[in-house]
């Protein structure tokens, strides 16, 4: 299955590195030379080919997504009221 590709050895990224990690793809766009190099340099503790194969497995998500083969989550309120 294409998910167990997805995982590796260092596949848990914190909170912190996915806020640096798509505050470097925006920094960084596809014209960028070098660009997994810069983007993994700004995430710290991944590798180039790591954040290339996160972008692409966002990629992907975001297709499905679309595609409508993934619903949208049910979100719920937080509970308070703004009445």
């Amino acid at each position: 299955m294409a998910s167990s590709s997805r995982q590796s050895s260092s596949s848990s990224w914190t909170p912190k590195q996915n806020k640096l990690f798509e505050k470097a793809l925006a920094l960084f766009d596809k014209d960028t030379p070098d660009r997994w190099q810069n983007v993994a340099k700004a995430v710290g503790g991944k590798s180039a080919e790591e954040v290339e194969q996160r972008f692409k497995n966002l990629i992907e998500d975001v297709q499905r997504i679309e595609s409508g083969r993934v619903p949208f989550p049910n979100y719920r309120s937080n509970g308070t009221s703004n009445r």
